[in-house]
């Protein structure tokens, strides 16, 4: 089992429209591939900037790739990111389970 986060900011304005793209458009592209055993959107908002923290749980590297491409460091965007993101970081990381209770 892998644990995949991903970290991105927005302005504090754009949070809410973001909250809902996240909802309606990423969410259900994760859902769609087989591999995926658990997805957590989550969201900070500090000041006048909001931080997301998508966490996801996925059975194996392959999966991943199914979902991100060749590289599964590098962190998938979609064109609507454009919008809304204040900077796209480069990866994601990607952190193999040795235990869980």
């Amino acid at each position: 089992m892998i644990v995949r986060t991903w970290h991105g900011r927005t302005r504090l304005a754009d949070a809410d429209e973001y909250e809902t793209f996240m909802k309606e458009r990423a969410a259900p592209d994760y859902g769609s591939v087989d591999g995926l055993e658990q997805l957590f959107f989550t969201r900070r908002d500090e000041g006048d900037v909001s931080h997301f923290l998508l966490v996801t749980i996925w059975r194996n590297i392959e999966a991943i790739k199914k979902f991100a491409g060749d590289d599964p460091n590098i962190a998938k965007y979609y064109p609507e990111d454009d919008k809304y993101l204040l900077e796209k970081e480069l990866h994601s990381l990607n952190h193999q389970v040795f235990f869980t209770k």
